[in-house]
């Protein structure tokens, strides 16, 4: 039931801005960078496992992956000047992504 209602508001969030993305392109972008998702994944994180050790964890983790997650827009600040398309961005955001999941793993190795 818990991870149910989980789902349904992170969902509804995600729908929301969406839908949003079309009316108002720069309010729905705000809202995505807004921490909403980190605030509930913690809330509903400690609600969970009452582990306070671990949560302050998850939120050291993802302290370093939001600059580290930025990796993938890179190519798109880039796309106009290299003439790459949008697919081609996109592929490439995701290749960086995932160097910065190592880069990620050696920084909160050090936490």
């Amino acid at each position: 039931m818990i991870f149910a209602a989980k789902t349904l508001l992170a969902a509804l969030i995600i729908s929301f801005a969406s839908w949003l993305a079309g009316k108002r392109p720069e309010l729905a972008g705000f809202i995505i960078a807004l921490p909403i998702s980190t605030l509930l994944a913690l809330i509903f994180s400690y609600a969970e496992y009452k582990d306070p050790e671990s949560s302050v964890l998850f939120a050291k983790s993802i302290f370093v992956a939001i600059p580290v997650s930025l990796l993938f827009f890179v190519p798109f600040l880039a796309a106009e000047r290299l003439a790459i398309s949008f697919p081609v961005a996109y592929v490439s955001g995701i290749g960086l992504l995932v160097a910065g999941y190592y880069i990620h793993r050696w920084i909160t190795g050090w936490l």
